[in-house]
């Protein structure tokens, strides 16, 4: 996800829905407290584009591509949440809410210092609540890196790196790192001071 500013406000999920989906703010939800979502980096938005675009051609018809502006609903108990995954496909032909998703076969975040905590904690626990998901991503914004947790082999990691192909097997798409980072220039001089080089 883009960088989250922790801003602490209180709201029921009407008030935030209401708020939210008429565009006048934007929002993560987790049980009442809201998160002001900020900027992300240029590395992030090129990352999760590529990405969005890659999925766009290759998933199954029926299935819908979301990239960043579409929240995804976590709902157990007495447990709500409402998400921005950077990248999400969803298979579920019943799942017609206009401004959110209840459903997902595959999520992917992109990392960066301010929510890689989150991403891989948070996160990655209320995903794996959603029945209908199969598999669950990290990109490294700064790095040709991807961690990949498949609910078949109950999330073990998966690591990924520039030259390694690999399957996303909800959407039936195999391919190499390399090119969810086209376009990526790592030797850079106006990259993040935390930047490394791709390995």
């Amino acid at each position: 996800m883009s960088q989250t500013a922790r801003k602490f406000t209180h709201v029921s999920a009407a008030e935030y829905l209401a708020a939210e989906n008429d565009g006048s703010w934007r929002h993560e939800f987790v049980n009442g407290v809201v998160f002001a979502m900020a900027g992300a980096s240029r590395w992030h938005n090129l990352i999760r584009s590529r990405l969005a675009a890659t999925l766009l051609g290759h998933a199954a018809q029926g299935c819908r591509v979301f990239s960043a502006e579409m929240k995804l609903l976590i709902r157990d108990n007495n447990d709500e949440r409402y998400y921005y995954p950077d990248v999400f496909v969803s298979c579920d032909p019943n799942d017609r809410e206009p401004y959110s998703c209840s459903t997902a076969v595959l999520a992917v975040e992109v990392l960066s210092p301010s929510t890689e905590r989150i991403d891989r904690t948070e996160k990655f626990e209320a995903y794996k609540r959603i029945p209908s998901l199969v598999e669950y991503g990290l990109l490294t914004q700064d790095a040709m890196e991807l961690e990949l947790f498949r609910r078949r082999t109950d999330w073990q990691r998966e690591f990924y790196q520039r030259d390694n192909t690999v399957t996303f097997e909800s959407v039936g798409l195999t391919i190499n790192v390399s090119q969810l980072y086209r376009d990526i220039d790592f030797e850079d001089p106006t990259l993040p001071a935390t930047a490394g080089h791709a390995t």
